[in-house]
């Protein structure tokens, strides 16, 4: 790819764009960013289960591990008690998954911890409001 191909291009405005998103974040935002992250990767690492691109698959999904590490490594487990507890226990459990999908090509793995994750980022993203001091939105429906 060239220094002034299409795709560098645009890879260099994901890039100034995605730096300055996290620099200009709260904390909030910020893990709301991880989440969809690790949750583009898994869509994309099943896409390339399905498809039998398997070092590309292996190379998302270590991503998505190490992405799931910063979230575990985000809870403060003192202060944070049994649901900070919890999600540090549910991480692990994603990591482990994740690897079995990798060694096994488990597409349906991959699946559990996007499920799983995508429940977790629908709840985080629900206290928005609240922790940024401004009044919930009333529920759509």
């Amino acid at each position: 790819m060239s220094p002034y191909s299409p795709q560098a291009k645009v890879a260099a405005y994901r890039s100034v764009n995605a730096h300055g998103i996290v620099a200009s974040a709260d904390p909030h935002t910020l893990v709301l960013t991880l989440f969809d992250a690790i949750l583009g990767r898994l869509i994309t690492a099943r896409a390339c289960i399905e498809q039998g691109q398997i070092s590309r698959k292996a190379g998302l999904l270590h991503s998505s591990v190490m992405l799931l590490g910063e979230l575990r490594g985000s809870l403060d487990l003192e202060r944070g008690g049994s649901l900070a507890q919890n999600l540090s226990g549910l991480y692990e459990h994603m990591v482990r998954r994740l690897l079995h999908a990798n060694v096994n090509n488990d597409a349906a793995a991959v699946g559990e911890v996007q499920s799983l994750l995508s429940e977790i980022r629908e709840a985080w993203a629900a206290i928005g409001p609240e922790v940024r001091g401004q009044p919930p939105r009333a529920a759509a429906g």
